[in-house]
């Protein structure tokens, strides 16, 4: 029985690969033609090179592999990108860049959140809570209809009395056409009348917020706007006085050597009458001045010494100039006619050389406090003052300006000497000094006044 079991066959001894003199020039296998294998082929049975299509050395040609049960070796001829054996690996090919290298910054932490960790909230301390700041950045700017809106009983009341100021001026322009006087002094109530309006107009906005308190856009509040008209209607009155000057200097020079071609008849009130343009001139003005406070900051701003002793009434240029002129207008039908056209004539050349002054004067006031300047009186004896002072050794530097009308500042630098209480009280002094030459002091009714002072020891610590 044994003996007629099959004799199992020893392992094949594996072939060493023929020369490549044999692969050239020999003769294949069972009749099969040799392959010059010069590629390494791909095959699933057996260990081989993942990709196909690799080359080793020179090698380029297919390479025989044994191919099934019925022959040994068989011809496998695979064109390259035409197999569908999977590879077992996963080999790619990369191309080396020829630009430098960039090193990355993956892992790295960003500086920002360093504060997130867990050590540094031990190294890396919030800020301290700031405060918030005192001045808003803006404050709103009320409209047209939140000014009449917010307007009281007197307010309206005042609003129109203003604009029967302004139509007694028109009044006054319009029937001014027979003489010279009062054709000057309806330009007078016109500039007059400009100003009543406003003074409301400003009594209104005081009803807002914006119009006193400091913000970041408007520093001083919307005050000096106020400043701006008046500098406005100092600019018109310039102009008024120009054109009477011209109008007057062509009424002389038209009967000088040939006829004039338009004759301009000066009629007036008959003797003893009483010029009712003139008297409703008269009403309106004081009513505007004693109610409506009209020029009332302009005239505390700008003082002339020659009727500073005036009245509050009369010390006020404005005024003064408006009222007098109205004076002799009621006093001009008592005179022959005679006297009343020449007294026209100088009356008329004389209000428009004051209101030339009065403007120019006037334009210079207002102009400084536009340009943060001041130009009022008792500065130099401020100056004075403080450089007498037993514990200022020098005045380095002082500045006094204007912002509007009710506030002043004065920001002085002094080289000083003595002990930190005495400096304390030498500040005091300078203040009190500066508010009561300056601003007429408290309860004068003078406009305010912010000082700064810097000390300066002769050590030169600032203080």
């Amino acid at each position: 029985m044994a003996s007629l079991m099959p004799v199992p066959a020893p392992p094949r001894t594996p072939t060493p690969p023929p020369d490549e003199s044999t692969l050239q020039g020999g003769l294949g296998l069972d009749g099969i033609p040799h392959a010059t294998a010069t590629e390494i082929l791909y095959d699933p049975n057996s260990l081989s090179p993942a990709d196909p299509n690799a080359h080793f050395g020179s090698m380029s040609a297919n390479m025989v592999s044994p191919a099934g049960a019925n022959s040994v070796y068989s011809p496998m001829s695979l064109e390259s990108g035409n197999s569908d054996i999977s590879s077992p690996f996963n080999f790619q090919t990369t191309t080396l860049a020829k630009s430098p290298v960039v090193k990355s910054n993956i892992g790295q932490r960003r500086g920002h959140k360093y504060k997130h960790s867990s050590v540094s909230h031990q190294i890396f301390l919030e800020p301290p809570p700031r405060a918030p700041l005192s001045l808003p950045n803006s404050l709103p700017i009320p409209t047209f209809a939140e000014c009449c809106a917010s307007m009281s009983k007197d307010q309206k009341t005042r609003f129109w009395w203003s604009l029967c100021h302004i139509s007694i001026a028109g009044y006054a322009m319009w029937s001014a056409s027979g003489s010279s006087a009062m054709e000057a002094l309806s330009h007078l109530l016109i500039y007059d009348s400009l100003g009543a309006l406003i003074c409301v107009v400003v009594d209104v906005l005081s009803n807002f917020e914006v119009w006193k308190r400091s913000s970041i856009r408007h520093p001083f509040g919307l005050e000096r706007m106020e400043v701006l008209c008046g500098f406005g209607l100092s600019i018109f009155l310039v102009f008024t006085g120009f054109d009477l000057i011209s109008h007057n200097a062509k009424h002389a020079l038209e009967g000088i050597g040939h006829t004039p071609h338009h004759l301009h008849k000066h009629e007036r009130a008959s003797a003893g009458s009483v010029d009712v343009t003139a008297v409703l001139a008269l009403m309106s003005t004081l009513i505007s001045a004693v109610g409506l406070g009209n020029h009332a900051r302009i005239g505390k701003a700008m003082r002339f010494a020659a009727i500073e002793s005036l009245p509050p009434l009369l010390s006020n240029p404005s005024h003064f100039l408006t009222l007098s002129c109205l004076a002799i207008l009621l006093l001009l039908p008592l005179l022959s006619l005679n006297a009343y056209t020449w007294i026209d004539k100088a009356l008329s050349a004389t209000m428009a050389v004051c209101m030339c002054a009065l403007g120019v004067r006037l334009a210079k006031t207002l102009g400084s406090m536009l340009l943060m300047s001041y130009s009022g009186p008792g500065v130099q004896d401020v100056i004075r003052a403080i450089e007498t002072d037993f514990a200022v050794t020098k005045v380095e530097d002082a500045k006094f300006w204007q912002v509007h009308y009710g506030l002043g500042m004065a920001n002085l630098k002094l080289r000083v000497r003595g002990t930190e209480d005495s400096l304390l009280k030498l500040r005091e002094r300078l203040t009190s000094l500066i508010r009561n030459q300056l601003g007429g002091g408290y309860g004068g009714g003078g406009q305010k006044w912010e000082v700064s002072v810097q000390l300066i020891t002769d050590d030169l610590r600032a203080r």
